[in-house]
C-alpha cells in the first residue's frame, strides 16, 4: 500500500543584528545539511547592521531539526532570527507579483531630506505600487557638513503598473519643482542598464554660455543677438530664421576672438567627471549642436568626444563673413544625427541617451531612448521624460543606476 506523498513546508527566516563576515555562509550551510531548497533569498547592511531573509522549502520530517540548529547558530553568531510558516497560497499569490512592471524611482539633489523622501514615496503608495528595494547611490554622508559631498542621491525600486503613469510624472514634477529636487521615473526594462550612446547639446549644456551671445558680445552686437537667441530658446521663433539672423550680426568679427573664447568657456558642473566615467564604462559621446563646429572641436579635444556636428561660420580673410557653410543643425537634424550616429556604431535607439536644455533639443530628447531636459527652459522640462535641474551633468550617472562606489579614481 502506498503512504500518501508528505507535502512541502515553505518557511521564511529572518535574521537581524550586527554584521560580522560568516552569517550567510553558516546559515545557508545548515540550510544544505538537510537539502533545503532555497526559493529566495536578499539581504541589506545599513551602518554595520544585518537584515537578511531567506525562504526556503523543506519537508515536516526536516523542518523541525533544521530550525533548532538555525536557532544554536543565530544564538552563536549572536543575531536575531524568525521563523514565519508561508502557505502554498500566499507563495503563488506573491510568485503572480513578480510577473508586474518595474520601475525606477531616482532621488536627487544636494541634500535628500526626510520630507523630500516621504512625499515621493506617498506618491508611490497612491500609484498602487510597492517599494522592493532602497539604494543609496552617493557616497556616505559624514557628520560634519563641511566634509559633505555637494550632491545626494538614492534609488527606489517599485514593482506594479501605476494607476496612472502620466499624472504620476506629473506630481513627480510637480514635487521638483516645490521641493527643489529631481525625481526620475523610469521602467526598469532591459536596456537601462545597458545605454551605450550619449548625445549632448552645447551651448549651456556641456558650457555655461551662448557661444553665439559671446562672440555677439565682441561684435558690439550682444543685446541685438541675446534678444533672438532667448525667443528661439522659448521655441516663439523657428530656430533657421533666428540662426540665420544672429549670424548675420557678426559679419566682420575677427576670427582670432573665437580662441579667446573657447580658452575661457565656462564648463558645466560635473562634465569632466562624466566623461571620465563614460569613457570608462565604454560609452560613445556625440555632441550634437545649433552652436559651432570651432567650439565643439575644442571640447572634444579638451574632453574625448567621439562625434561632432555643428553649424560651420564662414570666414574669409581671417573675418567672418556673417554667413554659414552648410545646412544648418536645428532640432529636426540633431534628431536624425543621433539615429545615424546609433546606426553607425551598432546601437538599438532604446539604448542611446539625450540631454540638452533648449526647445530645438526636444526631437532628439523624444527620439532617445533617455530623453533629459538639463537645467533646461520650462517648456523643455515639462515636455521631456526625465530632467535635471538641481546639479551638475554628473547627476546623468544615477539615472543609469551607477554608484560612487564603483569608482575609485579619488580626483573624481
Amino acid at each position: 500500500m502506498k503512504t500518501k506523498k508528505e507535502k512541502a513546508e515553505i518557511i521564511q527566516i529572518n535574521i537581524s543584528g550586527v554584521d560580522k563576515p560568516g552569517v550567510t555562509s553558516a546559515l545557508t550551510g545548515i540550510l544544505a545539511k538537510y537539502d533545503a531548497f532555497i526559493l529566495d533569498i536578499g539581504q541589506a547592511n545599513i551602518h554595520q547592521s544585518l537584515s537578511m531573509g531567506i525562504l526556503f522549502q523543506t519537508t515536516p520530517d526536516k523542518s523541525g531539526d533544521i530550525m533548532k540548529d538555525l536557532l544554536f547558530k543565530a544564538y552563536e553568531l549572536d543575531v536575531n532570527i524568525r521563523f514565519t510558516p508561508i502557505t502554498e497560497e500566499h507563495y503563488a499569490q506573491w510568485v503572480s507579483l513578480q510577473g508586474k512592471n518595474r520601475y525606477i524611482v531616482t532621488l536627487l539633489g544636494r541634500k535628500i531630506t526626510a520630507q523630500q523622501i516621504a512625499k515621493v514615496t506617498n506618491v508611490v503608495v497612491e500609484q498602487g505600487l510597492n517599494i522592493d528595494t532602497i539604494l543609496r547611490l552617493t557616497g556616505r554622508i559624514p557628520l560634519d557638513e563641511n566634509e559633505r559631498a555637494a550632491k545626494s542621491c538614492i534609488e527606489l525600486s517599485v514593482r506594479g503598473t501605476p494607476k496612472d503613469r502620466e499624472d504620476m510624472q506629473s506630481q513627480f514634477m510637480d514635487l521638483s519643482t516645490t521641493m527643489g529636487i529631481d525625481i526620475s521615473l523610469q521602467l526598469d526594462d532591459m536596456f537601462r542598464r545597458s545605454r551605450r550612446l550619449v548625445c549632448f547639446d552645447m551651448d549651456s549644456t556641456l558650457i555655461e554660455t551662448e557661444v553665439i551671445d559671446e562672440l555677439a558680445e565682441r561684435a558690439g552686437v550682444g543685446a541685438k543677438v541675446r534678444a533672438i537667441t532667448e525667443s528661439a530658446m522659448r521655441g516663439e521663433i523657428d530656430f533657421a530664421e533666428s540662426f540665420t539672423r544672429r549670424v548675420s550680426l557678426l559679419k566682420g568679427l575677427d576670427v582670432s576672438v573665437m580662441e579667446d573664447i573657447a580658452i575661457h568657456l565656462p564648463i558645466t558642473e560635473g562634465l569632466e567627471r562624466l566623461m571620465h566615467i563614460l569613457k570608462k564604462v565604454g560609452f560613445k559621446t556625440a555632441i550634437l549642436s545649433g552652436g559651432f563646429t570651432y567650439f565643439g572641436n575644442y571640447l572634444r579635444n579638451k574632453y574625448g568626444f567621439d562625434y561632432v556636428y555643428a553649424n560651420e561660420l564662414e570666414v574669409e580673410n581671417g573675418k567672418l563673413t556673417g554667413r554659414y557653410v552648410g545646412d544648418i543643425i536645428d532640432g529636426k537634424r540633431k534628431a536624425e544625427l543621433l539615429k545615424l550616429i546609433a546606426q553607425v556604431e551598432n546601437v538599438d535607439i532604446a539604448q542611446t541617451i539625450a540631454v540638452g536644455d533648449g526647445a530645438n533639443d526636444l526631437p532628439m530628447l523624444s527620439v532617445a531612448g533617455l530623453g533629459i531636459a538639463f537645467h533646461a527652459k520650462p517648456k523643455v522640462k515639462a515636455t521631456a521624460g526625465q530632467s535635471i535641474s538641481t546639479i551638475g551633468l554628473d547627476g546623468i550617472l544615477y539615472f543609469l543606476g551607477l554608484k560612487d562606489s564603483y569608482f575609485d579614481d579619488k580626483k573624481f
